[in-house]
């Protein structure tokens, strides 16, 4: 700590020409054509903002072109010798782990003729590189958040290096790998590997505002100053062109029903043959057999909803925009060694104007204070929306019900989610008056309810692990004095002790399934969902002892028959990110591995708190690839990002492909819609032929993968001759 405290004040005594920084970007999530990764950040654009401050602020920088295509092949080396030599002062226990763990430095894959080569560009007194594999490339995504995994000597030597040849580093976006290296979790020690690698360099790290449980990771594991940056603005949806005449039908309907029944007849035959045509009808699950009156309200449902989304437009680009100068601002003051002003964390989009201006240096919650009141209120109209939808769906309450809990996103909300868990079991929390901290628990009779008690599980993130604990041991003690209780087992499922939070073990994070999502046979999907088990089998008990549980979680998921993971920002959707994906379609895949049938898989979209919505999984995918990924205008606001544009056009199929994989809720003519609106667009095509060739191959080799294993099937010739043209 002093040596840190040491680093800042000497930062701050140099003079900017003098000063020599690293500017580190991501290699995540494992592919070459999705470098310099960052949530919702153009990080390859926000450097070349950066660079420019930099060297007004009289900085002896240097500005970079066409940097994205030239990491991918050009390299500085650090010779052998050097490592060897800085190795040698790090503690005997973790040189010895690292050669226990990746063997003599020379058989790394980045070393070669007597050097490490390292992808990084110089800029004057700038480096700007990428930060390297953690692991093995083929790995690579798993490794990201596995505190297990001793980094290569590669890794080691690279920040070694950077310890001696710069005073302070800018990690750029959320997030990367340094922080998430083996070693305890909070009040690290010369045996950390976080603590060892940083040493005392400082570091900035501009981060998206809306990620406090990730920002505060970079705090504890790195002593970093996280300056909050904003989200992509939010663009209104257009109605998609191939669903205008079944808006039109619709809106025809509702000016004949009730005043001419024969029109209005003929319109409900019409409505349902367009909506077949489009696919919606699929989208929705419905059937012949399914009565107009039913069929007429959800398509309308569905129209209404793609009418009213929203989503990311492009990409944030760091020191642009609404508090570009308050960004800038920010960066400037940490490498001056100068105070960061404090600023909370949150979605601007969902009521938290506070986070306004970024810039600022990111802070949390209080722990101990969630759920918060409002929460809890928030958490009861979710939990109501829920069992309408099940309701609705199967006619009965949900029999066994996995929550699916993120830090982040607990964090952000303050504990809705937590909270529409105790409200379904019969729950709800109690706080100090003083305080406002949580202080316990209360038992709502069944009278109050007016319905069973849900039995609920938890399935907890390694953050929300880490950060939460109380929670998880009050929803374990709050079992337990149900158990006690003088009810029915009908009413009261929790009548049967047995473990109810599940997680995984200490130190993971993740789960460990990447390998298994660009092979879609049979086996690898068994294989994805032993990964969501694995890492999700450890019990935390109502004294916080957190033990293997493996036959107890099975127990569990042999009596779930539902599936929820709630979605509060605005600003992203279930195919924006992996996680998704790896979490929703992953319990699908973990059911099918212990031989149980199909569970109903809910998305709730809670990003207007006004109005919470519970989708299915398949309807969540169809609404979300309609109003964002197959309309050409976000395409069109990702084509002015350059290389990372052409990445993340990419990175949405991916994802497409791993529900496709994993749980089977992707329609085929969804990736009909999503090839026309990106490979079927000969500017597009054009746009990633220039930017980001690889990423286009990806493309086509990812859509030729789905066809190959029958999770897409077209109809439509010319896509196949595009496909086939382009091999």
């Amino acid at each position: 700590a002093v040596d840190r405290v040491e680093g800042w004040l000497r930062l701050a005594r140099l003079r900017n020409a003098d000063k020599r920084l690293a500017l580190i970007l991501s290699t995540y999530p494992g592919r070459d054509h999705n470098l310099a990764h960052a949530v919702g950040l153009d990080a390859l654009a926000s450097c070349d903002v950066i660079l420019r401050e930099l060297a007004a602020k009289g900085y002896a920088v240097e500005a970079l072109e066409n940097t994205g295509l030239r990491l991918m092949d050009e390299t500085l080396s650090v010779p052998l010798e050097d490592y060897r030599q800085a190795l040698s002062t790090l503690p005997q226990d973790l040189q010895d782990t690292l050669a226990e763990a990746w063997g003599d430095l020379e058989e790394d894959p980045d070393c070669r003729d007597g050097a490490f080569h390292f992808k990084a560009l110089r800029a004057g007194n700038a480096l700007v590189a990428l930060q390297p594999e953690r692991g093995e490339v083929k790995t690579r995504v798993d490794d990201y958040h596995d505190l297990d995994r001793t980094p290569r000597h590669a890794y080691v030597a690279f920040y070694l290096w950077l310890r001696s040849q710069t005073d302070a580093l800018i990690h750029i976006g959320a997030h990367g790998t340094l922080e998430w290296l083996p070693g305890k979790a909070v009040a690290l020690s010369g045996a950390c590997w976080p603590e060892v690698l940083t040493g005392p360099l400082p570091v900035a790290y501009p981060f998206i505002v809306n990620d406090p449980g990730e920002a505060a990771q970079a705090k504890r594991r790195i002593g970093a100053v996280t300056i909050g940056h904003l989200p992509p603005p939010l663009a209104q949806t257009t109605m998609p062109e191939g669903m205008a005449r079944l808006e039109s039908l619709l809106d025809e309907y509702s000016t004949a029903d009730g005043l001419d029944p024969a029109r209005r007849d003929r319109l409900i035959g019409d409505i349902r043959a367009e909506a077949q045509g489009t696919g919606v009808e699929a989208d929705l699950g419905l059937t012949p057999d399914t009565s107009p009156a039913e069929a007429i309200t959800r398509i309308d449902a569905f129209v209404c909803d793609i009418k009213e989304s929203q989503y990311g437009e492009g990409l944030h680009v760091f020191g642009t925009g609404q508090c570009g100068a308050e960004e800038r601002a920010g960066l400037i003051a940490a490498l001056e060694g100068k105070i960061v002003t404090p600023g909370p964390s949150g979605s601007p989009f969902r009521g938290r104007t506070d986070v306004i201006p970024t810039g600022r240096n990111l802070f949390t919650t209080d722990p101990r204070a969630v759920p918060s009141r409002a929460a809890h209120a928030q958490g009861v109209k979710l939990a109501e929306e829920l069992l309408r939808r099940h309701l609705q769906d199967h006619g009965d309450w949900p029999k066994g019900l996995v929550i699916d809990l993120w830090g982040s996103a607990t964090m952000r909300t303050a504990g809705e989610e937590f909270a529409m868990a105790l409200h379904l079991a019969g729950l709800a929390p109690q706080w100090d008056e003083g305080s406002e901290r949580v202080s316990g628990f209360e038992v709502l009779p069944l009278s109050m309810l007016n319905r069973p008690r849900i039995d609920v599980t938890l399935r907890v993130s390694g953050l929300f692990r880490d950060v939460f604990p109380g929670l998880a041991q009050m929803f374990e003690s709050a079992a337990a004095a149900l158990a006690a209780r003088e009810e029915t087992q009908a009413d009261n499922p929790y009548l049967t002790e047995i473990p109810r939070v599940f997680g995984p073990k200490p130190g993971q994070y993740g789960l460990s399934m990447n390998p298994h999502l660009d092979d879609y046979t049979d086996a690898a999907r068994q294989a994805a969902g032993e990964a969501w088990l694995n890492a999700s089998s450890h019990a935390i008990d109502a004294k916080g002892t957190i033990s293997d549980a493996r036959e107890a979680l099975e127990s569990r998921l042999q009596g779930a028959d539902s599936f929820v993971h709630l979605q509060d920002l605005p600003e992203t959707d279930l195919l924006i990110a992996s996680d998704y994906a790896a979490h929703e379609a992953g319990f699908a895949a973990a059911m099918a591995r212990i031989g149980q049938t199909a569970p109903a898989l809910y998305h709730l979209d809670a990003t207007r708190p006004d109005k919470p919505q519970a989708r299915s999984l398949g309807e969540e995918i169809a609404r979300v690839t309609r109003a964002r990924a197959a309309n050409p205008d976000w395409a069109t606001s990702m084509m002015g990002h350059g290389f990372r544009g052409a990445a993340e056009i990419a990175a949405t199929l991916d994802h497409m492909a791993a529900f496709a994989h994993l749980a089977q809720v992707v329609q085929p003519h969804l990736f009909d819609l999503y090839f026309e609106a990106t490979l079927g667009r000969d500017d597009l095509v054009e746009f990633m032929e220039r930017e980001n060739p690889d990423a286009l191959q990806a493309m086509r080799d990812r859509f030729r993968a789905l066809f190959d294993a029958g999770l897409w099937s077209t109809r439509r010739n010319s896509i196949m001759a595009e496909l086939e043209g382009a091999a």
